[in-house]
């Protein structure tokens, strides 16, 4: 079983993914900033790590990611506004990937945006300067030498997971649950030969370590 650094544990899809790691008996390490997310991580399976993402350095950050086998970065803003979604999906991702290099982790697992995201709904500034943070992120991540993934997922919904998805490279745009979110990374968690891409996810019909195991023969 892997240990995983969850960054970003604490939110809507991390809390699913420390859940369904932990029930399949992975070790996880999760990072949150208040006391009580730690007890609420640890009572779904995990490790609380304490640190805040927009106060912590590389070096501390790296101390505490040190022995895992891969780092997932769920972390994000959510609406807070441009300074918060620039000092966390921004400032917050670089920082996580070279502490993750630093730390001797090679294998980083990063939750972006679908390029389609909010396409023609006139979602304002804040939305536009997300998708530019986002892209941003991607290609700092993309241009490291490490065993990187970019998961791109539709409209996150909170619907009930089905644990089927659809995803490809370039797939049409739809919604997901968050918990399906969750588990398609536990699937690219448990499918390491899956590295150095970039891969959009929809709900969908196959099940999410089917798809990912098909991605991993392509």
């Amino acid at each position: 079983m892997s240990t995983v650094f969850i960054v970003g544990a604490a939110g809507k899809v991390g809390r699913h993914l420390v859940k369904q790691l932990a029930d399949k008996q992975h070790r996880v390490l999760a990072l949150h900033r208040r006391a009580e997310q730690g007890t609420e991580l640890s009572d779904l399976g995990a490790t609380p790590v304490s640190g805040d993402l927009t106060a912590t350095d590389v070096n501390t950050l790296a101390g505490q990611m040190r022995g895992s086998d891969a780092v997932v970065f769920t972390a994000g803003a959510g609406g807070a506004g441009i300074e918060v979604t620039n000092a966390i999906d921004g400032r917050g991702l670089e920082l996580a990937v070279d502490a993750a290099r630093q730390a001797g982790v090679r294998r980083f697992l990063l939750v972006s945006a679908f390029p389609e995201a909010g396409r023609n709904k006139g979602m304002g500034e804040g939305f536009e300067n997300y998708m530019t943070v986002k892209k941003r992120a991607d290609v700092y991540l993309a241009a490291t030498d490490l065993d990187w993934v970019i998961l791109r997922p539709g409209t996150l919904s909170d619907a009930p997971g089905t644990g089927r998805v659809t995803a490809g490279p370039a797939i049409a745009y739809g919604d997901i649950p968050r918990a399906d979110v969750a588990a398609t990374l536990v699937a690219l968690v448990e499918h390491p030969q899956v590295r150095r891409t970039i891969i959009e996810l929809t709900e969908g019909d196959r099940p999410a370590d089917e798809a990912i195991a098909q991605l991993a023969r392509a």
